[in-house]
């Protein structure tokens, strides 16, 4: 077993990564893989999203980022889990995240991509600032969002 976690500032070759993962765990009695790739809306409420500013602190993140990848492999008897997040500035389009998990079966596989997306989304503390051409906001794990205040010229 193997799980695999960081803070990336590019893009992952998911068909590497995928043949990888499926020949290592086909030899361990694996059949499946399930993939997950977030990535940046163009519209949210209306609103044309310029791009989305990603910021952590690479060691309490990893941390958090490595729990989870662990959590899941006992909970759910995963063979891999790989669990990688972007930071910086991203436009449109562009992956944000990164989850990948081998299982014997897809109903654990299946079922331990969503939970982790959802850990992530709740605890890991990587801080996403959406800016869209109605302001800035602090989008918080649970989809809401927080108008960014804005300072006063001068």
């Amino acid at each position: 077993m193997a799980v695999r976690v960081g803070l990336i500032d590019g893009r992952v070759s998911l068909d590497e990564l995928a043949e990888e993962l499926a020949a290592s765990s086909s030899a361990r009695g694996g059949g499946a893989l399930v993939v997950f790739m977030g990535f940046v809306k163009g519209v949210v409420s209306g609103a044309e999203v310029e791009e989305l500013v990603y910021e952590a602190h690479p060691r309490y993140a990893e941390e958090k980022l490595r729990e989870i990848g662990e959590w899941a492999e006992q909970h759910f008897r995963l063979h891999d889990v790989v669990l990688l997040h972007r930071v910086g500035r991203l436009k449109p389009g562009e992956p944000t995240i990164y989850i990948l998990v081998t299982a014997a079966s897809r109903h654990e596989a299946f079922q331990a991509a969503q939970q982790i997306l959802e850990r992530v989304k709740h605890e890991a503390p990587i801080y996403k600032l959406e800016r869209r051409a109605d302001g800035e906001y602090w989008v918080m794990g649970n989809g809401r969002r927080l108008p960014r205040p804005t300072l006063p010229p001068g």
